[in-house]
């Protein structure tokens, strides 16, 4: 072999070996890729999926984080938080340690009942399903979030029905309207949803919802744009291809 073969495959070989030692969740998070929009009151909108069931939006000069995970992004990087809102109590929505990182004194928490006691001490705001909110400006709707059907063990649900158990959350920021359902199946609640900007959705196997219940419960309330998230390793492109007509903009996130 030339000396210039040499380099390449010596090349090749620490490229290879860089792969296999660093950890899954490499990428900085500021390095997530935002979706961007303006309000009708003509403020910008930032969304930025983090991964896994892990937002963070930007509006009006504040920052809110929804469900933060420390193992999908280094929260030491990322900007404090002005609100964040935590869907339900499981330590991949609720997790502490990413909340330290991001929290202020004055950050305001909304949650579901059954997140308070692991959040005392914190300005929380409690919501019940149909329960309203407003923080600074934004209005926060709380909604169901359940299984119908999935089970850890026979008649135990992983995302059990019922006030204080899981929310989802519907915000009108600026007159932009968005749906973050958290940890939930396809349940007849969704049908009740109304003009939807941009839905979060999750296609998750076996906690939530295949592709194909994924976009039947987009169906329901029809947002203007879908964007599957808390993935899981689902074939979300199946979902642009089950929407393919209906009028709804299907945005597919990369895999971790």
């Amino acid at each position: 072999m030339c000396s210039s073969g040499w380099i390449i495959f010596g090349l090749a070989m620490a490229a290879a070996l860089l792969l296999v030692v660093m950890p899954k969740y490499s990428q900085p998070a500021e390095a997530a890729e935002a979706l961007t929009m303006l309000t009708k009151n003509g403020e910008t909108l930032r969304i930025t999926p983090l991964g896994h069931g892990t937002l963070m939006v930007e509006y009006a000069g504040q920052v809110i984080h929804i469900d933060p995970y420390s193992d999908v992004a280094d929260y030491s990087r990322l900007p404090k938080a002005d609100q964040i809102w935590i869907t339900h109590e499981h330590g991949d929505h609720l997790d502490l340690k990413a909340i330290r990182l991001i929290e202020k004194e004055n950050t305001v928490f909304v949650i579901n009942q059954a997140s308070a006691s692991s959040l005392s001490g914190r300005k929380t705001i409690v919501l019940k399903n149909g329960d309203k909110t407003t923080v600074n400006g934004v209005e926060i709707s709380a909604v169901p979030a359940y299984n119908i059907k999935r089970e850890r063990s026979p008649g135990v649900k992983y995302h059990p029905k019922g006030n204080g158990n899981g929310n989802g959350y519907v915000a009108d920021l600026g007159g932009y309207r968005l749906y973050v359902a958290g940890d939930t199946e396809d349940i007849p609640e969704m049908a009740d949803l109304k003009d939807i900007d941009m839905a979060f959705l999750p296609c998750n196997l076996p906690y939530t919802m295949t592709p194909e219940e994924t976009a039947q419960a987009a169906a329901k309330f029809k947002p203007k744009t879908l964007v599957p998230y808390h993935q899981g390793q689902s074939d979300i492109s199946q979902i642009a291809r089950l929407l393919e007509g209906s009028g709804i903009e299907v945005v597919v996130l990369p895999l971790p």
